[in-house]
């Protein structure tokens, strides 16, 4: 038998934030052994031409496959459709809502359903600020269910030169969260080098 791909689901919606999504397919589209699944709603096709100039078709070509948000019949739908992980980047307030509750009325909300009752690993990108007490009960909600919330905050331990390096960072986190080979990340090594510098 010949070994599967490992099946990662990519959705963008509609906050700020579009930037990760794309990073991460051109990430996932250069692994080898990776197969993404991409799904688009139609609020993150407005976000993505107004933050980086992009047409949805630009966004689909990162991708192996392509399903439409209304496509409730899609393979990714189902359970029994062996999908290995999924992230919502970035991940709306309104789309929050829905995976905690449950509220699978298209197919970014319904395939990370099937995520979470499938125990597969579901990061959530969350975007706002600052968080009023819905969005903080939805965010506990999913981690009680198993997903992970991961809001896309900057670090700068790293000493990040411009904005593309911040957000490859984030990239690299979530990467490493799916269980991905991520030989591009840096790694902390601590601070005893700084330390001895400063002791010198």
């Amino acid at each position: 038998m010949t070994e599967r791909p490992r099946r990662i689901v990519v959705a963008l919606t509609g906050a700020t934030g579009a930037t990760y999504g794309v990073q991460l397919l051109k990430r996932l589209h250069a692994t080898p052994g990776i197969e993404s699944h991409l799904i688009i709603s139609d609020a993150a096709t407005l976000t993505l031409h107004q933050e980086l100039g992009l047409q949805r078709r630009d966004v689909e070509a990162l991708a192996h496959v392509v399903h439409r948000n209304r496509d409730i019949g899609a393979s990714i739908a189902s359970g029994s459709y062996q999908v290995d992980g999924m992230v919502v980047a970035p991940c709306s307030m309104k789309t929050l809502a829905a995976v905690a509750h449950g509220f699978s009325d298209n197919l970014v909300t319904r395939a990370a359903d099937v995520i979470l009752k499938e125990r597969r690993r579901l990061v959530l990108m969350v975007r706002e600020t600052p968080f009023n007490l819905a969005h903080l009960r939805n965010m506990t909600s999913v981690t009680e269910m198993g997903g992970i919330i991961f809001p896309p905050l900057p670090s700068f331990y790293h000493r990040p030169a411009t904005i593309a390096d911040m957000v490859e960072h984030t990239v690299d986190r979530v990467v490493d969260l799916l269980g991905i080979e991520n030989s591009h990340a840096a790694r902390w090594g601590g601070m005893k080098a700084e330390q001895n510098d400063v002791a010198g």
